[in-house]
């Protein structure tokens, strides 16, 4: 980082929205600035320029970057603020028609763009004109080194691709994000190595398709031997892997993860339904055979593997039939975590077109429905694990002043907390708790004397 002078520089806030992919960009953006002429601020209310980068995915996540947008629009116009750029994935999906719905926009920058945010503020400083940056650079693999974290210092993202290559009719990344394009392993170990040697001791890897790592490449087994490599970083204790696409979930995944010391048994495999005229539908590959198949397979190499996923309902043409399929396989699955999202027509999909939409009262009907019989299961298994004992990262002290942590079963910023009873912990260190109630989704844990 610089040693700009803060009383005299021109400063940047940063408002990221979204999933963890968009999060390592803002990360990545603002390590850019932190090295410039800039000086980074949390002060979002009294700032030169705010960057907003947004999520597009589906409406709800628009229309969350709208209302950031026009509350610094406020600001702007009260003097508080100079100037607003819009970055991200709405900006990459509406492209100039955003700047004419929002006016006040000072730049419109596209994913592609992302390492030039520098010379972008410079440019939009120096002028009066509204800016557009929304070159699509195909096959751009991103340079996530030297990132500002924005996680706590002993856990990071580690993104290993770019885009997506599934068909899948309800979504809009391969729109936003283009085609998978594995990154290169030695930049990833690299980045990696970067992240371990200031202080992260967890790394999570994200992707929008992690298992199909390599195979653009034609190499196969390619999350695997990437993470034969990754165990090889000291002081990295461990290693989490989020959005496994569950067909493609391979024999040889579920013995590494199973066989390794530093690989958590957590399995993050939106499952998005299980009825196999809603999966044909919706463009996927899976079947309600296979799920079922791949679930019995990792609890029988694994039986204490946690099992995240995700669903969707109301989908178009959603019998009531279809649902309560969905309902009783959740029940006998038992997910250790679940999320559970009504469908959305988004612009561009397949979906949109599709006949037999479903109303929004009778969508949010069965999201609740799937919530309440998720919520029964998930309480059942915190309380099973009342007396175990269970090696947890101290995460630190929340705004209530309770000490959290996690075990492997639990990812940061996703799922539920571990409550830490009489903890003396330093934040970033692993403690040895044995599990002694619980609280709604969360756990309560006392530290034992002696750590793991």
């Amino acid at each position: 980082m610089n040693e700009t002078d803060p009383n005299t520089a021109i400063t940047v806030a940063m408002v990221s929205l979204g999933c963890p992919k968009n999060q390592v960009d803002a990360e990545s953006m603002l390590g850019k600035i932190a090295q410039s002429n800039f000086f980074v601020t949390t002060d979002l209310e009294n700032t030169d320029v705010v960057i907003i980068n947004t999520c597009g995915f589906i409406d709800p996540a628009k229309k969350e970057a709208i209302s950031e947008m026009r509350y610094f629009a406020q600001l702007k116009e009260q003097g508080q603020i100079q100037r607003i750029i819009a970055t991200g994935c709405l900006t990459q999906r509406m492209g100039e028609k955003l700047l004419e719905k929002e006016p006040y926009l000072d730049a419109v920058v596209g994913l592609g763009e992302r390492d030039n945010i520098v010379e972008i503020i410079e440019e939009s400083l120096s002028t009066n004109k509204s800016l557009v940056r929304l070159e699509r650079k195909e096959g751009f693999i991103s340079d996530d080194s030297a990132r500002l974290l924005t996680t706590l210092p002993h856990w990071a993202y580690l993104r290993i691709s770019e885009g997506c290559n599934r068909k899948c009719a309800f979504c809009t990344i391969p729109q936003i994000r283009g085609s998978f394009r594995s990154k290169p392993m030695e930049m990833i170990i690299s980045e990696a190595r970067e992240l371990v040697s200031s202080g992260v001791k967890e790394l999570d890897l994200i992707a929008q398709d992690s298992n199909y790592y390599g195979k653009d490449h034609g190499k196969s087994n390619g999350l695997v031997k990437l993470l034969d490599e990754l165990e090889k970083i000291e002081d990295l204790e461990w290693i989490r892997v989020m959005y496994l696409y569950p067909a493609t979930v391979t024999d040889e995944l579920i013995k590494k993860i199973a066989s390794s010391k530093k690989v958590l048994n957590y399995f993050d495999i939106p499952i998005q339904h299980i009825n196999n005229e809603i999966l044909s539908s919706m463009q996927r590959i899976d079947t309600k055979e296979k799920t079922t198949e791949l679930i019995e397979k990792i609890r029988a190499a694994m039986p204490d593997a946690v099992i995240r996923t995700t669903v969707i309902v109301g989908y178009p043409g959603e019998s009531s039939e279809q649902f309560d399929e969905l309902i009783k396989f959740i029940k006998w699955a038992k997910f250790d975590a679940l999320g559970c999202f009504p469908y959305y027509a988004e612009k561009g999909t397949p979906a949109q077109k599709l006949k037999g939409q479903i109303k929004g009262k009778l969508k949010q009907k069965r999201v609740e429905e799937v919530m309440l019989t998720q919520q029964k299961i998930v309480f059942e298994k915190n309380a099973q694990l009342i007396g175990k004992e269970l090696k947890i990262v101290y995460d630190g002290m929340d705004e209530n002043g309770e000490h959290i942590g996690r075990y492997y079963g639990q990812a940061p910023q996703i799922d539920s907390v571990c409550i830490i009873d009489n903890c003396t912990a330093n934040s970033g260190d692993f403690l040895n708790t044995k599990v002694i109630g619980t609280r709604d989704y969360d756990i309560i844990v006392e530290q034992l004397p002696k750590d793991l």
